[in-house]
């Protein structure tokens, strides 16, 4: 078994969609980044990144590769799930956590729960997302941004059910 965590935060845009575990969610701005800025795919992707002992998304995704400029998170965790299998390692379990003053997301977490859980290979009960506001506190309380943190759990797919369901 290995264990995981990640962490990612990104100012709010006009101008862009905004993009949280692969669900579109109605907004007047989104998240700025080299790619289309989802901090909930991110944090996954880098808690099992972690968990794998492979570092950050930096070192397998950087901000200074243009064919990589505007890509969607999901292709990220896809790749990142396609370095799981072939370490022979599924995901026993996911708990992520959006730290949002708005928009409102309660509506949408479970959309992100099984676009999660289908990028991985996993069935949905093993995936597992929470939102929380940071009550006014700091630029996320201002509105100025949105973070999220994940923490995941590997298990080596050699000993036994590895995350298929």
């Amino acid at each position: 078994m290995r264990i995981g965590q990640g962490f990612d935060a990104h100012r709010l845009t006009p101008g862009r969609p905004l993009v949280l575990g692969g669900v579109e969610i109605p907004f007047d701005r989104g998240l700025e980044g080299h790619s289309d800025g989802d901090v909930l795919l991110h944090a996954v992707a880098s808690a099992l990144l972690g968990a794998l002992g492979e570092g950050d998304l930096g070192r397998h995704f950087p901000s200074s590769d243009a064919a990589l400029r505007g890509v969607a998170s999901t292709e990220i965790l896809v790749r990142v799930a396609a370095r799981l299998r072939a370490a022979a390692f599924g995901v026993a379990n996911v708990d992520a956590t959006i730290v949002a003053q708005a928009p409102r997301l309660g509506a949408h977490l479970a959309a992100m729960e099984g676009a999660i859980a289908s990028l991985l290979g996993v069935a949905a009960e093993r995936v597992n997302v929470k939102v929380t506001s940071s009550d006014g506190l700091g630029a996320i309380g201002r509105g100025e941004g949105i973070a999220a943190q994940a923490v995941v759990l590997l298990e080596s797919a050699e000993g036994g059910d590895a995350g298929g369901g």
